[in-house]
């Protein structure tokens, strides 16, 4: 189709390339251990159906950093997968009558598209989908090797239970109490789950957090808090009317001991029913056990939350004093962290003082201030100035008097040992991973349990345990493995007597926290993980994804690049070196979604301005790792802004025909487009290096092209003809990564071979990107008075008399003549008066 106007089309330019950019295999990328390597990576999508501005938005920002790093020479890894399994694909099969998998497939499909369409340059030979069997068969392998290592265990614990799911929900699938899938009231069950040593790392996993300094701060201050070590003791308490039975608790003031005046449990405490059986309160402990049984348990511990307790009627025996201390249990303490039971103080712990007044449970302070004289005989005291929570001096504490906190934490743990009461003990907030889920959608645990030999692993020849693809979807709950008995029925590997397999399916989280490495050996299809690919790969330079992942995949990730690397699978710490973390999409002031009717389709957008259009706008919009919010004017002027430059471009051919590209100049004008050239690769280059600024660097490009437009090419000299065209190239160039598809048609039609992608990123002198202008300060007796842009090397006599005649100079100098000029060269003028 011939045009005079060079009208921008980009539904006719972006096919053609996309078409070219499949059949060179462009973006294919293999080892070489002869070239620098990067790694780019963006968090895999869950397959849901169709892309939206957000999914735009994270993979446009990693897409520019894979192009900019190709042409700047590197090896670059840039994969795509689907994180497959999960919750959404059962609830659709119970929605639209469609089983998962074809309902997963189906999306992965309509998503591929999406993705070619947006111009991505993924290496699709990589491309990994987590429910393929291929692909679950390594985690089953994984798990069964851990089993043999003691990092897989199966344990009765009380979890998040959906009555109406009839499954368990990690806690981020708990929302205000309910349930994400059917908004039910969770409650907590005791069940047998499998389970992940995570705590064996958590030392590791804490520590290393020093080493992530390109990761954001606040994710790594969550990471730590998650963690959350603390360094304590812990002291077995003896109950009072069985003294055998010890209740433990872990404590970090284990030198405020003897200002204990109760014990406070979890509700879910394996003990509590006991301690409440056959007294008076037995009806009211029962009753708060329920409730909290219906309550989130971070909803629990929230310092806003109200503190609700019930004395058990049963007391505990003062492991130092023998005095008696009575048991209660509040919905504060939870199982999660500790041993489930707390020694109260309230003398020196906020929530404990805060409980202690709204039950009236006695106040004793052990530690005070240094400063403060203190009378023994008065350590039951007036409240006013409690909780103290500070280190301090022990007092009314036995063998600690007078110790400082520290010390009397050391002697107090001593002293404990010696009586065989309590140790020193360092405590996580972490723990370990519940994996379990009563669902089908999700890999297969590999055990088989037999009647004879109990837990037994299916046999690694055996694997991959597959999922049965005829299934019953009723929607009343429940996993339909549970009640798939071609599935359930197997012979025990070891005796041949009939056995059950495990009708359990693995988190999801599993499949997230390797596929990184994955990726890097998926063309080796008959291990896991190559190393010698890996080695090479790893670790990924640059992660991108939302910040919601701080402390579930992000955690889980870590953890398993520990446990492969000290499996000698891969080598290194930490599996990425820098961590991306982009900001949401808002329309209207509010996040995109459907139920807000905000939604803005890639498809139509795409399909009205182009996918060059809706890369750069997201990217130009803003900071990536801030909100953006949508502009309709500016997705427009982004569109504008491609057409000038195509505009430019071509409408500059003729006149470039045969004309070299260069930057030697001669004339001022060639001289003058020379340094603009110089300085935008500069600016840009520097933006887009340092910290990802897209949006400055796309600024910087505008503005040159508003330059380049003030040039009548027609009749310019030939020396500002070749600068020209060189700016052009190089515009072209720096431009390809953002809007790879109009780039790529202009710089066929400037007669260059190839792709952009394939040529190398321009470079700039520091001699010509120096900018030409200086800016000169005027002062008045050392105080600063107005700042001025002048150009370099203007004279000291100009400089002189700029001064004088500047309006804020003359209106101190009031008509008065100065004593003296003091001019520093290109730098400032003051003025003695």
């Amino acid at each position: 189709m011939t045009r005079t106007n060079f009208d921008y089309v980009p539904t006719e330019i972006e096919p053609k390339w996309q078409k070219k950019w499949v059949e060179a295999k462009l973006f294919d990328v293999d080892f070489d251990p002869k070239r620098p390597k990067k790694y780019v990576l963006e968090m895999f999508p869950y397959p849901s159906g169709r892309m939206h501005m957000g999914h735009v938005r994270n993979y446009s920002i990693g897409d520019v950093m894979a192009r900019y790093f190709r042409m700047r020479g590197y090896n670059v890894l840039h994969p795509m997968g689907w994180d497959a399994f999960g919750l959404p694909a059962e609830n659709a099969a119970i929605q639209n009558k469609v089983h998962p998998k074809k309902w997963t497939y189906e999306n992965i499909a309509v998503m591929k598209a999406q993705f070619s369409r947006l111009g991505v340059s993924f290496d699709w030979r990589r491309e990994v989908v987590t429910c393929d069997p291929e692909y679950y068969r390594w985690e089953q392998l994984m798990f069964l090797r851990m089993l043999r290592e003691g990092l897989a265990y199966r344990e009765k614990r009380g979890l998040n239970w959906c009555p109406s799911c009839e499954t368990v929900l990690a806690n981020e699938e708990v929302v205000d109490g309910l349930c994400w899938r059917c908004d039910s009231t969770v409650v907590t069950k005791e069940m047998d789950q499998w389970f992940i040593k995570t705590t064996k790392y958590a030392e590791e996993l804490l520590k290393d957090i020093e080493t992530l300094r390109q990761w954001p701060e606040r994710i790594r201050i969550m990471q730590n808090y998650w963690i959350g070590k603390s360094v304590g003791a812990e002291i077995d308490f003896s109950l009072e009317k069985d003294p055998q039975t010890k209740i433990t608790v872990f404590t970090t003031r284990p030198d405020t001991i003897y200002g204990a005046t109760a014990l406070i449990l979890a509700p879910e405490h394996g003990l509590v029913n006991d301690l409440s059986k056959g007294t008076p309160q037995e009806k009211e402990v029962r009753a708060l056990v329920d409730k909290m049984k219906t309550i989130d348990k971070r909803e629990r511990s929230s310092e806003k939350a109200e503190k609700l307790g019930v004395f058990t009627g049963s007391y505990v025996l003062h492991p130092l004093t023998a005095k008696k201390i009575p048991i209660w249990i509040a919905n504060f303490v939870l199982t999660d962290y500790g041993t489930g039971a707390l020694m109260s103080v309230p003398a020196h712990d906020e929530r404990d003082f805060a409980f202690a007044q709204k039950y009236q449970i006695p106040i004793i302070t052990v530690v005070q201030r240094y400063a403060v004289p203190f009378a023994a005989s008065s350590h039951v005291q007036d409240q006013t100035d409690l909780p103290f929570t500070e280190d301090g001096v022990s007092v009314g504490s036995m063998e600690i008097d007078g110790l400082t906190t520290p010390e009397a934490k050391k002697k107090i743990i001593q002293v404990l040992e010696k009586k065989n009461v309590g140790h020193a003990k360092v405590n996580f907030r972490l723990r370990d991973w519940g994996i379990s889920r009563q669902r089908y959608w999700g890999t297969p645990i590999p055990i088989i349990y037999c009647p004879k030999d109990g837990i037994v692993e299916v046999p690694e020849k055996d694997l991959p345990v597959r999922l049965p693809e005829i299934v019953e979807f009723k929607g009343t709950g429940g996993s339909p493995l549970a009640h798939n008995e071609e599935f359930l029925n197997v012979k025990c590997p070891r005796c041949g007597v009939a056995s059950k397999r495990e009708a359990d399916t693995m988190s999801t989280f599993i499949e997230s926290s390797w596929y990184y490495t994955r990726y890097t050996s998926v063309i080796h299809g008959h291990e896991p993980v190559h190393k010698k690919d890996a080695d090479y790969w790893l670790p990924i330079d640059h992660y991108i994804g939302g910040v919601e992942h701080a402390t579930g995949h992000l955690l889980y990730f870590r953890f398993f690049q520990k446990l492969m690397r000290d499996w000698g699978w891969i080598s290194g710490d930490e599996p990425a070196k820098q961590l991306i973390c982009q900001g949401m999409v808002y329309k209207d002031g509010a996040k995109m979604s459907k139920s807000k009717g905000n939604v803005v389709d890639p498809d139509d957008l795409v399909a009205r301005l182009g996918a060059d259009t809706a890369r750069l706008f997201v990217l130009f919009a803003g900071p990536i790792e801030k909100d953006l919010e949508w502009s309709d004017q500016g997705v427009e002027g982004c569109f504008r802004f491609l057409g000038r430059v195509f505009r430019l471009a071509m409408n500059s051919l003729q006149e470039l025909q045969g004309v070299e590209a260069k930057d030697i100049a001669q004339s001022d004008e060639a001289k003058k487009l020379q340094h603009l050239l110089h300085k935008t690769v500069k600016n840009v280059t520097h933006d887009i290096e340092k910290d990802f600024h897209y949006n400055t660097a796309i600024s910087f490009m505008m503005e040159f092209v508003n330059a380049l437009y003030l040039i009548d090419i027609k009749k310019a000299q030939n020396d500002t003809r070749q600068v020209f065209k060189k700016s052009i190239e190089s515009l072209i160039l720096m431009l390809s990564p953002f809007a790879p598809h109009m780039t790529d048609e202009v710089w066929e039609a400037l007669g260059n071979k190839g792709f952009t992608l394939n040529s190398t990123w321009p470079s700039f002198k520091e001699e010509f990107a120096k900018s030409d202008e200086r800016e000169i300060v005027f002062q008045i007796n050392g105080k600063i008075k107005d700042r001025i842009i002048c150009r370099d090397g203007t004279s000291d006599e100009d400089l002189k008399k700029m001064a004088l005649e500047n309006p804020k100079i003359r209106e101190v100098l009031g008509g008065k003549e100065p004593k003296r000029v003091i001019v520093v060269p290109n730098k400032l003028i003051n003025i003695v008066i």
